[in-house]
C-alpha cells in the first residue's frame, strides 16, 4: 500500500485512522513517509537536529500493526501512530542518552511506565528526540547531537528542554509527541514551535523510567499539533502507576475520557483571569503583548468573560527563589544513576562533571546541584514558599470565581541560538504542580529569518485536576483561531 492518497503534513489522529479503515494507508506507509522526511530535513536542509535516534525496527513494527489490523481491527486509541519520544524517557530496546554522551550506550532493561501505556494503545515509537541535556535548561543544545534549531527561525532555539520533540512536531516529523517539564519543558518548545503542550497535574502522569531532574516537580505529557491529539494522547499516559507513589493521588481524578471536553463552545461563559504581571512591558516584549492581546479578544468574542488581576507574581523570582529544580536535582539523578548499575559509567554529579562527556552548558548547574539537597535549610524555605504560592494562587481564583488564568508562556520571542533563555512564565505551574496547556497564539512579523514569523504561545493555568476545564477552553480557542501553520523550512516532499 503507497498511501500516495494521503498526505501525512499536518494530519491527525483521527485522519489517520480514517484513511487506515478506508484502505487510503497504512502503518508502513505513514512511518516510511515520516522517515523520508526526517531524512530530508533533520540532518539535511535545514538540518533541524531533533532527532537523536530512529527506531531500527519501526518498519518491522509498522507492518506487524497492520498485520493486526486487518486480523482484528484497531489495537487501541493510538493504532499505527508513530511517536516522537523525547530522550529521557526510557526504552527497553533504544538506548536512552538523556542528550548525554555520559549515557551514550545506556541501554535500560525495560519500557518506562508511559511508554508502555503508548505501546498497549497501539502506538509506535518513531524516534528518540534531541533535548537540552539532562533537561537543564531551555536551549535544546545536548554533547550528544548538540543544538535543536527552530524549523520557523534557523537562528533561534526551539525552546526546551524538550526542542527536539517540539521542533519535530512542528516539522511533521510524527504524528504525536511526548516531552518533560520541570520549569517549562513541554510548554517552552509548544510555544516557539506552534504546537500544543500539556503539563498535567503532578501525579496524572507516571515518572517511572524517566531520567529526573526534580521528582518535586517532574512531570510528562503530550506535544503535538493540535488539541485534539494531545488530549488522545493524555487519555492514554494518565492513570495510577504503583511505581510513582505520586500518581495515587490522581485516582478518582481522572475522568473516563478527557475528549469529552473537546467542545467547541468551551469558552461560553468562563472565567479567565489576564494576569497582566505576567506580561513585559518594553520593546522586547511588544511582538509578544501584541499577538496575546489579539488572543484574549478572540477569547472573549467566544464568549469567556475576562477579568483583570493585577496580582504582582514576579516569574523570575518564581524560577530562582522558589523552584526546587537544583536543591533536588543532586538526591533524584543520583538515586537514577545508581539504579542503572554497571550500565552506565557515572553514578554521580562529580563524576559527570569531572567526565568531559556532558555539555559546557550544564556545567554550572551541575556544580551548583552538587552542593545543594533536600537536607538543607534553603530547600525547606523554598518548599514553604510553594506552599504559600499554591495557597495564593487557589484564593485568587476562588475570590474572583475564575476557571483559569491566562498569560504568555514567554514574555519575549523565543532567543536567538546562543543565548539563555528568558522571560519564561511556565515555572508558575510547575512550582505550584498546577496544570497548564500552552498553545499557538499567533506569530511575531516576519523578517529575513523568519519569513512566517516566530511562533508565540498562549498559556492557560488552572486548579490541580481541572484539565477537562483547560481543554474546554484551549480546544474552543483553537476551532476559532486556527493560529498554527506548518513552518517554511520543511515543506512537503514530492
Amino acid at each position: 500500500m503507497s498511501g500516495i492518497d494521503f498526505r501525512i503534513e499536518e494530519t491527525t489522529i483521527q485522519k489517520i485512522h480514517e484513511a487506515m479503515k478506508e484502505g487510503r494507508t497504512s502503518c508502513r506507509s505513514i512511518v516510511e513517509e515520516y522517515l523520508r522526511r526526517i531524512e530530508a530535513y533533520d540532518k539535511k536542509g535545514p538540518s533541524l537536529n531533533a532527532v537523536i535516534l530512529i527506531n531500527p525496527k519501526a518498519l518491522k513494527e509498522a507492518e506487524e500493526i497492520d498485520s493486526a489490523f486487518r486480523k482484528h481491527g484497531p489495537i487501541g486509541p493510538l493504532h499505527g501512530i508513530p511517536v516522537l519520544l523525547k530522550d529521557n524517557v526510557e526504552t527497553g530496546d533504544m538506548v536512552t542518552t538523556s542528550g548525554s554522551l555520559a549515557l551514550k550506550n545506556y541501554l535500560p532493561d525495560d519500557d518506562a511506565f508511559i511508554v508502555k501505556r503508548l505501546k498497549t494503545a497501539g502506538a509506535i515509537i518513531l524516534a528518540k528526540a534531541n533535548m537540552h541535556e539532562f533537561a537543564i535548561w531551555g536551549e535544546s543544545v545536548s554533547s550528544v547531537l548538540g543544538q535543536v534549531l527552530n524549523p520557523y527561525d534557523l537562528t533561534r532555539t526551539p525552546g526546551g528542554s524538550s526542542g527536539g520533540t517540539g521542533a519535530g512536531m512542528a516539522a511533521n516529523f510524527a504524528a504525536v509527541g511526548i516531552g518533560t517539564d520541570t520549569i517549562n519543558s513541554i510548554r517552552s518548545p509548544a510555544s516557539a514551535c506552534s504546537c500544543v503542550g500539556i503539563r498535567p497535574t503532578i501525579g496524572l502522569v507516571s515518572r517511572d523510567g524517566i531520567c529526573p531532574y526534580s521528582l518535586d516537580q517532574d512531570t510528562a505529557g503530550p506535544i503535538c499539533r493540535t488539541v485534539e491529539d494531545a488530549v488522545r494522547v493524555l487519555d492514554v499516559i494518565a492513570g495510577y502507576d504503583p511505581a510513582d507513589p505520586e500518581t495515587a493521588w490522581a485516582v478518582g481524578n481522572i475522568p473516563p475520557t478527557y475528549t469529552n471536553f473537546l467542545c467547541p463552545d468551551g469558552l461560553q461563559g468562563k472565567r479567565i483571569g489576564v494576569l497582566w504581571s505576567l506580561f513585559g512591558d518594553k520593546p522586547e516584549h511588544e511582538e509578544v503583548n501584541f499577538a496575546v492581546k489579539r488572543s484574549l479578544n478572540a477569547m472573549k468574542d467566544g464568549g469567556a468573560v475576562l477579568v483583570d488581576v493585577d496580582e504582582p507574581i514576579d516569574t523570575n523570582y518564581l524560577t530562582s527563589e522558589v523552584s526546587v529544580h537544583l536543591h533536588t536535582l543532586k538526591d533524584d539523578l543520583e538515586f537514577y544513576l545508581r539504579s542503572c548499575g554497571e550500565k552506565v559509567k557515572y553514578h554521580t554529579i562529580s563524576e559527570l562533571i569531572d567526565s568531559g562527556e556532558i555539555h559546557p552548558s550544564i556545567v554550572e548547574n551541575m556544580k551548583a546541584a552538587a552542593i545543594l539537597g533536600r537536607n538543607s535549610d534553603a530547600y525547606k524555605t523554598r518548599m514553604l514558599k510553594r506552599l504559600t504560592l499554591r495557597t495564593q494562587i487557589m484564593k485568587l481564583m476562588a475570590d474572583l470565581k475564575l476557571d483559569a488564568f491566562v498569560y504568555p508562556h514567554q514574555k519575549r520571542l523565543v532567543v536567538p541560538v546562543g543565548e539563555p533563555q528568558v522571560e519564561r512564565n511556565g515555572v508558575l505551574g510547575s512550582v505550584t504542580g498546577f496544570p497548564a496547556i500552552t498553545l499557538p497564539g499567533g506569530f511575531s512579523h516576519p523578517t529575513k529569518t523568519a519569513p512566517e514569523g516566530v511562533p508565540i504561545g498562549l498559556e492557560i493555568l488552572g486548579r490541580p485536576w481541572s484539565e477537562g476545564a483547560l481543554i474546554s477552553i484551549a480546544y474552543a480557542f483553537e476551532q476559532r483561531t486556527f493560529c498554527r501553520k506548518p513552518p517554511y523550512s520543511t515543506p512537503p516532499l514530492g
